[in-house]
Formats: structure tokens, C-alpha cells, sequence
């Protein structure tokens, strides 16, 4: 019998996006070749700023179309300082994209790696295993995507619309208390914070009154509450106190970069994009093109993601074995690496460049993880 085999539309994007998509996916066919069951068929696209620089489009022809058609998306990262629009934003063809599929759960994990950068003193720093659960979508990115110009904009003002819209809201609070139903099973603490700031705008008391009404049908998992501005401070105070966040787009891109800090750094910042039918992985740190090509980037933030994409695929084939076999085997060769320190990315002051890294979670995985 043949093992399932599953597309993945692959964007290695600007900068050091072409190293770490190269390694998440090395790490990727390792664990696969570990596992077995299943295959990976990559097909490549062009997109992004460099892209853009060519030949005036941030996507290739019906790079969009293969992208959507795909079981999963894997970018390594978009962006160049010295390439922009005419009204100096930078080239996001992935912001379209993720207005065209739906892909309104922003999924970032927080995890303290033992022996990785810890930026705070108190030994609970350890303990830190959270998730930042961001709305894609709408907030005030909404207008960015590809929904047109502001509805004011002249030289003397300008005006961004922050949209809250009930469907959305639901699916992404649906989506918040079914992953922490999946934490708790795995042994994690199961709970939900909504971070908003209910007391000042109406748009984030829709936002927490949806969030109330969806809680009724998880009637199991606790809930807490928090000002965006209290979190902010929280995540510095007592981070190890939370598991799953869900908040609007701008607080949630705001905060899991706060949050990856306290980890190590954007490094560490790994990242899943999903809808009902679509998503994309992604390291969350830009494209460092100064560095590009030098064999000096962590590649670990694109690793994990693609352990997040191989989770992804085995909730989407009804808990493929294998599948999810994969993204353990990678999450559990990650962390005995740190713990045995065999893992020292530059980025951490250590003596292994992206070449180095991926070859020793490589032979951490075939060695048994």
C-alpha cells in the first residue's frame, strides 16, 4: 500500500527565507523517513519582494492558485527594506493571502527550551508554555490585506478601520477553546485568557461578548480575562501563569513578539495560520537580509513550524498516525537538543550556523529524537 502523499505549496520568500525553509523541510523529510506513512511533494513558488523588484508582482502567475490548491503552505519569509510600494508599504503578498483563505487563527507558540536564552531572572521562566492565538484577518489589519484604501487618507489625515465581525470572532474563540482542550490532553494547563481592551473600545467589547457567549459551549475549560496592557505587563510578571491568549490581530502581533523575547528570541518564534480549508507555516521573524546566505541564521523558528504544519495535516486526515508521530518526533529532538546542548545557534552567542543546527536536529531525530 502506498503512503498518502501530501502537497505543499512552498514559498521560500526574501532574505534568509530560502536557508530556513530549506531546513525546516530537510527536518521535515527526516522525521517522515523516522515515522513513515507518509510523503511530502513540494512544488516551489516565486513570491515577494525580491520577486517584486523583477518583475513589478509580489507572486509569480498562478502562484496564488497553486498556493490555495495545496494541503499546506510553508513560507520562509517576505520582505526587503529597500523594496516597497509607492506609498512606502513593504511587499506582503502573504497578507493577501491570508485574507483569500480564511486564515484566521494566528497560531504562535511560547516555549522555554532548557538551556536556550531565558530573559527573566525568576526561575518559573522555565515553566513558560503558552500560546499567543492572534486573529489574521480583521483587527486593524484588516484594511492592509486587500481590502482597499483607508476611507480617509489625505495629507492631513489618515484613518485605519480596526473590524471585529461576528463570524470570525466566533471561529477564532471556537478554535481558542479547542486548542486548549487539546493542551490539557497532552498535560498542559487548558485554559483560555481573552485579551482585549473592552474598557475603551466598543469593537473589543463585541470581541469579549462573543467570546462569553462561545465559552457556554466549553463549559469545561476555565477562562480568565486581561486588558492588552495588563498582559503586556503579566507576560514580563508571571508568563508561566498562562496557556492559550486570544486577542485582535494588532495585540496579537504586538504581544507574540514580547512573548517570543522572553524565549530566546524571534528565533524560537514559530507560527501556524489557519482556517477552515487553508494554512500556512511560517517562521514569525522577517526575512534579516544581511545575513542571507552566510550560514548564520537559526533556522529553529522554521523547524518548529513545520512540525506545527505536520500537526496541522494530522488533524486534517481525522489524527493520521504518522503524521502526528512526525511533529513529535521534531519537538522532541528540539528540546533534548537544547537540554543536552547540543544545539547552539548563533543567534544565542553559540558556535552553529543554519547548516550545523539542522544537521544536528537531522541526526537527533534519526537517533532516536
Amino acid at each position: 500500500m502506498n503512503a498518502p502523499s501530501y502537497r505543499i505549496a512552498v514559498i521560500p520568500g526574501d532574505g534568509i527565507g530560502v536557508d530556513v525553509s530549506r531546513a525546516a523541510l530537510a527536518v521535515a523529510e527526516a522525521a517522515s523517513r523516522r515515522t513513515g506513512g507518509f510523503r511530502l511533494d513540494c512544488q516551489y513558488l516565486e513570491a515577494g519582494a525580491g520577486y517584486f523588484a523583477e518583475t513589478g508582482h509580489d507572486m509569480a502567475p498562478g502562484a496564488e492558485d497553486a498556493a490555495a490548491a495545496a494541503d499546506a503552505i510553508f513560507l520562509g519569509a517576505i520582505g526587503l527594506p529597500s523594496v516597497r510600494h509607492a506609498d512606502g508599504t513593504e511587499i506582503s503578498p502573504h497578507l493577501r493571502l491570508r485574507d483569500r483563505l480564511g486564515l484566521y487563527a494566528g497560531v504562535r507558540p511560547v516555549k522555554a527550551y532548557p538551556n536556550a536564552p531565558q530573559r527573566l531572572a525568576d526561575p518559573r521562566a522555565a515553566e513558560i508554555d503558552l500560546v499567543i492565538l492572534r486573529e489574521s484577518t480583521e483587527g486593524l489589519f484588516h484594511a492592509a490585506a486587500a481590502n482597499g484604501p483607508s476611507h480617509v487618507e489625505t495629507d492631513a489625515e489618515v484613518q485605519d478601520i480596526l473590524r471585529i465581525t461576528r463570524r470570525t470572532t466566533e471561529r477564532l474563540c471556537d478554535f481558542a477553546f479547542r486548542l486548549a482542550e487539546k493542551r490539557r490532553a497532552r498535560g498542559g494547563r487548558g485554559q483560555v485568557t481573552c485579551v482585549d481592551k473592552a474598557n475603551v473600545f466598543r469593537s473589543m467589547a463585541f470581541f469579549r461578548k462573543i467570546f462569553d457567549e462561545r465559552q457556554g459551549a466549553f463549559a469545561d475549560v476555565p477562562v480568565s480575562y486581561n486588558y492588552v496592557d495588563a498582559q503586556a505587563l503579566d507576560l514580563i510578571r508571571r508568563p508561566w501563569d498562562f496557556d492559550v491568549l486570544v486577542m485582535e490581530n494588532m495585540f496579537g502581533d504586538i504581544l507574540s513578539d514580547l512573548a517570543g523575547g522572553l524565549v530566546g528570541g524571534m528565533g524560537m518564534a514559530a507560527c501556524a495560520e489557519i482556517g477552515d480549508d487553508h494554512a500556512l507555516f511560517q517562521p514569525a521573524h522577517g526575512s534579516a537580509p544581511d545575513i542571507m546566505g552566510q550560514d548564520k541564521a537559526n533556522p529553529l523558528a522554521a523547524i518548529l513550524s513545520a512540525a506545527l504544519m505536520l500537526d496541522y495535516l494530522a488533524d486534517r486526515t481525522g489524527g493520521h498516525g504518522p503524521l502526528a508521530e512526525a511533529a513529535a518526533v521534531i519537538e522532541a529532538a528540539v528540546t533534548r537538543g537544547f537540554a543536552e546542548n547540543r544545539l547552539r545557534p548563533m543567534e544565542f552567542g553559540g558556535d552553529m550556523g543554519t547548516e550545523a543546527v539542522t544537521r544536528e536536529v537531522i541526526a537527533l531525530i534519526d537517533a532516536g529524537g
